[in-house]
Formats: structure tokens, sequence, C-alpha cells
């Protein structure tokens, strides 16, 4: 496969509506803050999306981050449910749904993105991303909803 048939396949992401429901509560619940958390994939479907601490030191309005105890957390969760931990979700107050320049810059490889736009407290839409292998910037995924779960 070429590089530029490669960057521009869509990866499906199915999610079930409880972590989807969990992911839009969060982004209203710390709006005008970036909320963040994980996503826990069990047989092919992101089933959870457990909060994490928002531990930046440079203005929680506009980044998040996640530190090592909230991945070790991430990762104890995925165990408990015999899944993995597929990756991180986080919200864009008052801005779009599209990763940031921080995003690209701070993004690990083989990882879901999830971003929610969360404007003026209402929940928006939701987009997921995976870095591109040479790190130049992130493909949209296709989300599909899985009800139950």
């Amino acid at each position: 496969m070429s590089p530029e048939t490669q960057a521009t396949k869509v990866r499906t992401i199915v999610i079930s509506e409880r972590a989807l429901d969990a992911i839009r509560a969060h982004g209203v619940a710390d709006f005008p803050y970036e909320c963040c958390g994980a996503l826990i994939e069990v047989n092919g479907t992101l089933v959870e999306a457990p909060a994490l601490k928002n531990t930046t030191g440079g203005g929680a309005t506009r980044r998040f981050r996640i530190g090592p105890e909230g991945y070790r957390e991430a990762e104890a969760r995925a165990a408990e449910f015999g899944g993995r931990l597929a990756g991180f979700y986080h919200s864009h107050p008052n801005e779009p749904a599209r990763p940031s320049q921080y995003d690209l810059d701070h993004a690990w490889p083989n990882l879901t993105y999830i971003i929610i736009s969360v404007n003026a407290g209402k929940p928006g839409d939701i987009t997921a991303w995976h870095l591109r292998d040479d790190r130049s910037g992130f493909d949209e995924g296709e989300l599909k909803w899985h009800i139950g779960y």
C-alpha cells in the first residue's frame, strides 16, 4: 500500500452508547475546562470511557495532560474489563472537535483519540482520530455507535 493510500484509509471505531454518554457527560461537567479520559476496548468495541484527572499545568481551558498515575489507572481499568487501553478522549471547550497543534505534539502512535466539542456548556460534535505513522498529522476515523454493552 502506498503512503498516499495509507494516509487516507479511514478506520472505523465502534463505541458503545454507554461510553459515548460518559464522554458527553464528562465534557459538560468539566466545562469550561478540558476534560480527559481513557478509552477501553473489548472485542473491537470501545465499551468504557473512564474519566481521568486533567493534570496540566498549562491552563486547563486549552490543554489536557494525563499523568503517569492516570495512565496506570486506565491500564488497570482495562484489565478489569478483560480489554485493552485503546486510547484517550478529551474535550475542546468552545472549539471544534478537531486536533490542535498541541494534540499533535503530544499524541502517541497506535492509539485512538476522541475529541468532543463542548459549546457554551452543551455537548457538540464528537470525532475520532489516529496519528499518522510519520507524525505529520491525524487521520479522521469513522465513529459507529453500538447499542448495548
